[in-house]
């Protein structure tokens, strides 16, 4: 037994090795003054340095940043609302059939869903840049909520909302007293899901962007095929770290909500 815990940690390193490897191999050369990614010269910030002086690209990131946080936040009111609407079909038919439709935005390939967002923005006249961004990443991050808040919603028991109401609370008082912050968790766990998922975008976003708007990741994609520069290591450094940063302060947020309910539920 002690030999297949101890197989498994290795096997669970090896893996952890595979996926971040690159990534720190990234990060290590943004420090690099050769300027290339084969022969470490000697530890400089300057590509980052000459990174925040371009006026551009803090413009790309503010836009990127706005986006995210615009698109989080109305699919995350949109997705408990889709949640909720699920969850309260009583026929089970109806309600797999709704979790199915939302699920197709989920396993679509990006191209399919960029391309059919492309044509669609087209046949309505609407000019693409940011409101095309905005409503695209919205778009597919709505099914993401509602597959975080639903398991949430299907755990609370009834029997916590027919109390409610035996005590005189109405609809709405049993949806914000009762409901909500139970499934708090779960709307956190949403919103954080489509923060990262609009920052990470590019397959969608590279169809839907112009008018001399545009993303992050496109960005990087642009500087990319232009040739390999120390710039590119030093902005994707800067990016995986700003998610590293959401994802602890998701963790930080869920351990104190957590341990908040603890203490009323002792209370």
């Amino acid at each position: 037994m002690k030999k297949m815990t101890k197989l498994s940690n290795l096997y669970l390193l090896f893996i952890f090795f595979i996926l971040y490897a690159p990534i720190f191999y990234l990060i290590f050369y943004s420090f690099n003054s050769g300027g290339t990614m084969h022969d470490f010269e000697g530890f400089t910030l300057d590509w980052y340095k000459e990174l925040l002086g371009d006026t551009r690209l803090l413009i790309i990131v503010l836009n990127t940043i706005i986006i995210a946080l615009l698109s989080a936040a109305i699919s995350t009111i949109v997705g408990v609302m889709g949640a909720l609407g699920i969850a309260y079909v009583k026929k089970r038919h109806a309600q797999n059939t709704l979790l199915s439709l939302n699920n197709v935005l989920i396993v679509s390939p990006d191209v399919i869903i960029g391309a059919s967002f492309l044509i669609t923005f087209t046949l309505l006249g609407i000019k693409l840049g940011f409101t095309s961004v905005l409503l695209s990443h919205i778009a597919f991050s709505v099914p993401i909520v509602v597959i975080m808040v639903l398991p949430k919603i299907q755990e609370m028991s009834s029997n916590l909302v027919d109390a409610a109401r035996d005590l005189g609370a109405s609809r709405l008082d049993v949806l914000t007293k009762v409901t909500l912050p139970y499934i708090t968790p779960g709307i956190f766990a949403g919103f954080f899901m489509a923060l990262t998922y609009s920052l990470d975008d590019f397959a969608v976003t590279f169809f839907v962007t112009g008018n001399g708007f545009t993303t992050l990741s496109v960005e990087i994609y642009s500087m990319a095929r232009r040739g390999v520069s120390l710039n590119i290591n030093a902005l994707s450094t800067l990016l995986f770290l700003f998610t590293m940063l959401l994802v602890v302060g998701y963790y930080f947020i869920n351990q104190r909500y957590s341990r908040t309910s603890g203490m009323e539920v002792r209370k």
